[in-house]
């Protein structure tokens, strides 16, 4: 089967094994810009907290962006890196005020997907996994993010060639898919990569995904061992 055949099947057995997966209802572009620099390096939880006490303190982002540098900090130490986002957040809010004359990428929706991205990933700090997270979910546009769990999935399952750089892997999975199931895709793979191809002792024997494993493979089978599959 060809690589796109491949990454369809892959769909088919992760919708079998998940099922279709909800997200959460989607946020405005620019609260999705700041929750997903939140993101960066810690948990879901930590993430909402963190974005859920800057709505707390600040009434609007306007307020954000006109706050004392430490207490945008402060505020969102939950999150870690705290000394990093929160002059990162400050500095967006600030550029898009200078750009556009006010906090509102509404506008971003009358961009074509391409034109979206490139706009977006100028900011520091936001690159191309944090633009295709906005388009995704907040835009309704078409874009696969790849955040560390997908990377690593799709490297060892070899969807992707395994030297290709995050970066990269971006368009390549674009293209691997067809643009309605990036969603899907998107949302099981990164559950697949918390909770069973773990970055460190991956529960080989516990994935759907054995059969199509280049990692599997190559640990196991070549070494003749079924690794005691449930």
């Amino acid at each position: 089967m060809d690589n796109y055949q491949r990454a369809v099947r892959i769909h088919e057995i992760l919708l079998q094994f998940y099922g279709y997966p909800e997200w959460r209802n989607p946020l405005p572009p620019l609260d999705e810009l700041i929750s997903t620099i939140l993101s960066q390096n810690t948990n879901d939880i930590n993430r909402d907290r963190a974005f859920e006490a800057l709505k707390k303190r600040f009434s609007t982002w306007e307020a954000v962006r006109d706050a004392n540098e430490d207490l945008v900090i402060d505020t969102i130490r939950i999150a870690g890196l705290a000394n990093r986002k929160g002059p990162r957040i400050l500095n967006v809010l600030k550029q898009i005020t200078l750009e556009r004359g006010l906090l509102d990428l509404d506008f971003l929706k009358d961009l074509s997907p391409q034109d979206a991205t490139d706009w977006l990933i100028k900011f520091n700090g936001v690159g191309p996994k944090t633009a295709a997270i906005v388009l995704l979910f907040s835009l309704k546009k078409p874009a696969f993010p790849v955040d560390t769990h997908i990377y690593r999935v799709s490297g060892r399952i070899g969807l992707r060639p395994k030297k290709m750089n995050a970066d990269q892997a971006h368009k390549y999975l674009e293209g691997c898919f067809s643009e309605d199931l990036y969603y899907p895709v998107h949302l099981n793979m990164i559950r697949l990569g918390r909770e069973i191809c773990l970055a460190r002792n991956p529960k080989c024997n516990k994935c759907p995904l054995f059969n199509l494993c280049d990692y599997y493979s190559e640990k196991f089978i070549n070494a003749g061992s079924n690794l005691g599959r449930d």
